[in-house]
């Protein structure tokens, strides 16, 4: 993995600017601990930050090759899981190869196929390739988004990189906000529109898109898209084929120079892929497989049981490790720790996250980097395979809006009144329509199965988008690579397309793959009910988020001031963050977590000095 920047001016000399993309380039140090490398010519200058996973020697970037009069510069950041089957269908065509990196691979096949190359590739990416013959860049990022690729445009300079931070770095942009930039903070946040950069002028190339850079402009394409086909495969044979999908992707994704883990909470997703990693070690000889789990200090004093959150994760996570035979550590986040990294969790995401959900997450990641430099881990699975509760609950399934996001109370009554005229309702609910509009159905699909298309939809490029994410924020700024198994676009094109009968056997979240793991998993791990990502219930938290939050009220230079109304804050902070029933966003954003979101948003502000326009 890796941290990638370029600028290019097609009308002006870039030679005596070398200095901006050395210090665009140093922002990505986290992403890429291990290298940096430069190329530089009149009209283009690329940097690169490289994380040793694959080949240290041949992967070096930026990686250039000169064929028939032709140059191609690469700029990558990801991985390729088919590298094998590629290399062997590019040697077939008469190509050569100096390095067993995917690196190599991906450049070779972008000479070979132009744009048509990202038909071929499985895989976690985001590059460019200059191709200085035509005088053109090309961009892509994979099918789900599980890399980032950010650009902007100032007048004859288009700029991209891995993180927003980089584009930052940049003289000529600058951190505006302007009122779209609102509506994404309180309207969707932590989510944010596809394409949204959130800062003016900042945005990103969405998930499954290509872009084209040149003398005639930016022009985009979406070379990857979810199609409707009739499913014809009884319950059984649907078994099998989600079984052999599963398998695939994640020992494709075992493949690395450097060790690799698994993070294991205990839950049908985690323990899935640590079981077959694990198996897949032992027929490769590989040793005992590390697995690592996150929880809180003192938090089974203080844990209850309620609708979102059954039970802890704990005693699940060690029957887990004992059933695999895995070298398996239990990693205790300290909670005064844990609230101080939510400005950790800032800076990694250039933006206001997920609260301490994120911080947890960083922490936990710059623990687990100590040993490994790889690891596998479970997201993507309740949004494919429906795992989340507005899948079963009629209430939630037939929502005319974001189901994650029901109520805009909360965000509405947040803002200031110099804000009460931003349209977060009407801005809120384009996002949804524009979304439902790009759903694509059968003509005899069934009305369930039709908006079970919908919420597939929804969760892919909306909340899953949010989880992959902070996971490559919080991981990548701890020089930690995560891989996504259940975002390999087959399973994601398989899953589409199973009716919800199916998808939801026995009338259970995940009906299907709880059938599917059936020989591969205990019983009870199998049959387990469910549990997001696990947050602290210590009370010490509480008081840490409402102290810090009272300071930032009781201080006039608090940036946020000029976006909220403070004794509406008052009333969140000194109800324990429960002033509102519902969640801030999804299952999780409760309690104290909805005060710290607003800490992010204040020290986001202060730490990017961000202006309002």
């Amino acid at each position: 993995m890796c941290g990638i920047a370029g600028w290019i001016n097609l009308k002006e000399n870039l030679t005596g600017y070398k200095e901006t993309i050395e210090k665009m380039t140093l922002t990505l140090g986290k992403r890429g601990p291990d290298a940096t490398g430069y190329y530089t010519t009149k009209n283009v200058l690329l940097g690169h930050r490289r994380l040793v996973v694959v080949d240290p020697e041949g992967g070096a970037q930026p990686m250039t090759r000169d064929i028939e009069g032709s140059t191609y510069t690469l700029v990558y950041n990801g991985e390729l899981y088919n590298t094998e089957e590629l290399r062997a269908e590019l040697k077939s065509k008469g190509h050569s190869f100096n390095s067993y990196s995917d690196t190599e691979v991906l450049l070779v096949s972008y000479i070979e196929w132009g744009e048509s190359c990202v038909d071929y590739l499985n895989g976690i990416y985001a590059f460019g390739v200059w191709d200085d013959k035509k005088n053109r860049l090309f961009l892509a990022r994979d099918p789900l988004g599980v890399k980032p690729l950010f650009y902007t445009q100032k007048g004859s300079s288009f700029i991209f990189a891995s993180e927003i931070k980089t584009l930052l770095a940049h003289p000529q942009v600058e951190p505006l906000i302007d009122e779209n930039g609102l509506c994404e903070i309180f309207g969707l946040g932590p989510a944010r529109s596809l394409g949204s950069g959130v800062f003016k002028d900042i945005y990103e190339v969405c998930p499954g898109n290509f872009m084209i850079y040149d003398k005639d402009g930016l022009r985009s394409k979406e070379y990857w898209k979810l199609k409707c086909a009739p499913h014809t495969e009884d319950l059984d044979t649907t078994v099998e084929h989600t079984r052999s999908l599963v398998v695939d992707a994640i020992e494709r994704q075992l493949v690395s120079d450097v060790p690799v883990c698994t993070f294991l909470s205990g839950g049908l997703d985690s323990s899935a892929i640590s079981a077959v990693a694990a198996n897949y070690f032992k027929k490769q000889n590989r040793g005992i497989l590390n697995t690592f789990s996150i929880d809180y200090k003192d938090n089974e004093l203080y844990f209850k049981s309620n609708d979102f959150e059954p039970n802890s994760d704990r005693v699940y996570a060690e029957r887990m490790s004992q059933f695999i035979a895995s070298n398996h550590q239990n990693i205790i986040i300290n909670t005064d720790e844990l609230a101080y990294a939510l400005v950790d969790a800032v800076r990694a995401n250039d933006l206001p996250g997920y609260a301490d959900i994120d911080s947890s997450l960083y922490l936990f990641c710059k623990e687990v980097r100590k040993q490994s430099t790889v690891a596998l881990s479970g997201e993507c699975a309740d949004e494919i395979f429906g795992g989340y509760p507005w899948y079963t609950r009629d209430e939630d399934f037939y929502s005319t809006t974001f189901p994650w996001s029901k109520s805009l109370d909360l965000r509405k009554d947040i803002l200031s009144p110099e804000l009460s005229h931003l349209p977060i309702e009407d801005y809120v609910a384009s996002k949804y329509e524009e979304s439902i509009k790009a759903v694509p159905f059968l003509d005899d699909d069934s009305k369930e199965d039709r908006r079970m298309r919908e919420l597939f939809y929804l969760n892919m490029k909306w909340f899953m988008l949010t989880l992959l994410n902070r996971k490559d924020r919080m991981s990548m700024s701890n020089s930690l690579e995560v891989r996504v198994p259940y975002a390999d676009y087959r399973i994601v094109e398989y899953s589409f397309n199973i009716p919800r009968s199916i998808k939801l056997y026995n009338g259970r979240e995940k009906g299907l793959l709880r059938m599917v793991l059936k020989g591969i998993l205990p019983d009870d791990i199998v049959e387990r009910k469910k549990s997001p990502y696990p947050k602290t219930h210590h009370p010490l938290y509480t008081k840490i988020v409402k102290d810090w939050a009272n300071n930032i009220i009781n201080d006039s230079t608090s940036p946020i001031l000029q976006l909220i109304d403070k004794n509406k804050l008052n009333d969140i902070i000194n109800s324990d963050g429960s002033y509102h029933v519902r969640p801030w966003y999804g299952q999780l954003l409760r309690g104290p977590q909805q005060i710290a979101y607003f800490i992010q948003i204040n020290e986001w502000m202060k730490e990017y000095k961000v202006k309002l326009v």
